[in-house]
């Protein structure tokens, strides 16, 4: 049962302006997913964190967004996509504030996580309400520009973030993304209608739970996992993962309105679409971590200068979003996926030949291709999502679309950024080890732990012993960064060639696609239709019919 759609045959009266609404919710999201990554290497000589700490700080956004969106989706779905909407943006002020004067590393960790649950509450509701007021060639056209203009949000940050910091704190990297959900919370409550397609049905709300566990416990694992003397806190963490994964599909299989609808995630399109967006979206966010402190930390790069040379992403990922819809009209989305993925390989492989000293053309090529790639992929993977869902379950398609990103952004940098601390930390292993006995004895164990633990530690320690010595700690701790950095990248490069072969196997050709997503129509609709007779009462009452 669900409430009455307010909208028109093919879309809301005013419907530009409820979409600039929608876009511009989620854009307060996007925003927050990279405003950290530039600030990274300042943050780090200012508070003395670790790569660790540092990594987490990066993550913490999308950990509370990943954890949270798919259970305050359904909680959406039945309260309400316009309230959860507003509550989101205006939770998202005060946990921007803290983080901007956060006075330690650990609260701003923290403010980045409850920050990521606000968008938690907003961010989904943005695409199900896209897919609930829109239809026909117009929604295709809308979720394009939401993806797209979200992908942009997300790789134009970097470029405000290092405008501010040219003039002002660290912290105004955190504060830039307050003006933006003020005038997204006013829009919304002013343009966007109080209810579409909303469900009556109980939220699962165990099932829910189970999801905040299972997420939240992965991302963890994955950055306690290249600390010191953390492998029990990472194996408890990932036990709990195995425990809450097994919870949840125990769960959802018994549940009367599963949170998670095991029957619709089977469908192929929706399965393969929700990876490819995973690995796509999480290779966007790998890029522009590792890039942004590659710049900065190796190639000496201003803030200002690190946020320019992205640019051309997010040219190429709007300029590519009307592109996209023109593209999956013509060929099909199996056909643009594939397209996007060798994009997104081909930048990949540009950065693997980064080194100390390489001319910005070589940075500004990757950038374009991941770009172009994203900006392509980014409509297919989320249309194919959403068609794949009756509308009565848009929440969830919301959801998993949302984790494409959050999750995707998470577990990637995550992947890499404990990759890219491993390697840094043994370098100078290997380093410490080849010393003669002379030098060795004059390191103390705590200056070779801050050594060992970031490239601002390293820089750090020169700074305290000036001269010939501080040179050759730097570049060693350039070298070090850079090896690091191809060691992710190469991770990236092999996530990216698992999801093309996926969708080269797995996605259906245009026809094939096609007459799936009628054959899911049908099924929904029959679903429907018995549990009406099932309980003709609420049917009747139903104005929605």
């Amino acid at each position: 049962m669900s409430h009455t759609s307010e909208a028109a045959a093919d879309g809301p009266p005013r419907g530009g302006l409820v979409l600039a609404a929608l876009i511009l919710g989620a854009a307060v999201a996007n925003l927050n997913l990279a405003v950290a990554n530039v600030a990274l290497p300042t943050i780090g000589d200012d508070l003395g964190s670790s790569q660790t700490l540092l990594n987490m700080v990066a993550v913490g956004f999308t950990l509370g967004l990943a954890a949270s969106v798919l259970y305050l989706g359904a909680l959406a779905d039945h309260h309400g996509r316009r309230l959860m909407l507003l509550l989101g943006l205006a939770l998202s002020v005060p946990a921007a504030a803290a983080a901007a004067w956060a006075p330690t590393i650990e609260v701003l960790i923290g403010a980045r996580v409850v920050g990521g649950m606000a968008a938690g509450m907003a961010y989904p509701t943005t695409l199900s309400l896209v897919t609930a007021l829109f239809s026909g060639p117009r929604r295709t056209r809308a979720i394009a520009l939401w993806s797209g203009i979200g992908a942009g949000a997300s790789a134009l940050g970097p470029l405000f973030v290092g405008l501010l910091l040219e003039r002002f704190w660290w912290g105004s990297a955190f504060a830039l993304t307050i003006p933006f959900a003020v005038v997204a919370f006013a829009l919304a409550w002013w343009r966007v209608p109080h209810h579409a397609g909303e469900s009556d049905e109980p939220v699962d709300n165990l099932g829910g739970i189970l999801s905040v566990v299972l997420v939240g416990t992965i991302v963890l694992s994955l950055n306690f996992a290249p600390l010191p003397g953390s492998l029990d806190v990472t194996l408890v963490l990932a036990g709990i993962a195995v425990a809450a994964l097994a919870g949840f599909a125990v769960r959802e299989r018994r549940a009367t309105n599963p949170l998670f609808d095991l029957h619709v995630a089977k469908r192929r399109i929706f399965w393969v679409a929700a990876l490819a967006g995973i690995i796509a979206f999480g290779s966007l966010m790998g890029a522009l971590f590792i890039g942004q402190q590659f710049m900065q930390d190796v190639l000496g790069y201003s803030a200002l200068e690190a946020g320019l040379a992205i640019v051309p992403s997010p040219i190429m990922m709007i300029g590519m979003s009307p592109v996209a819809a023109r593209v999956i009209a013509a060929r099909g989305a199996r056909f643009t996926l594939i397209v996007a993925f060798a994009l997104i390989a081909i930048g990949f492989l540009i950065m693997l030949t980064w080194r100390e000293g390489i001319g910005y053309p070589l940075v500004g090529i990757s950038y374009a291709f991941v770009g172009a790639g994203i900006g392509l992929g980014g409509a297919p993977a989320s249309r194919s999502v959403m068609s794949s869902v009756p509308v009565h379950r848009a929440g969830m398609g919301s959801a998993v679309t949302d984790l494409q990103r959050d999750l995707g952004g998470a577990v990637m940098q995550s992947i890499l950024g404990a990759l890219l601390s491993i390697r840094y930390s043994h370098f100078f292993v290997d380093a410490f080890a080849d010393l003669p006995a002379d030098e060795a004895a004059k390191l103390s164990d705590e200056t070779a732990a801050t050594i060992k633990s970031s490239f601002g530690g390293a820089v750090n320690v020169a700074k305290l012993h000036p001269g010939a010595d501080a040179d050759k700690l730097v570049q060693a701790a350039k070298q070090a960064f850079t090896e690091g950095s191809r060691l992710a990248i190469a991770a990236g490069v092999a996530a990216i060639l698992v999801g093309l072969v996926v969708v080269v196997v797995f996605f259906p050709g245009r026809q094939r696609e096609d007459e799936l997503e009628r054959g899911y129509a049908r099924e929904d609709e029959a679903a429907a239709a018995a549990e009406a007779a099932r309980h003709p009462a609420a049917a009747a009452a139903d104005p929605s019919g």
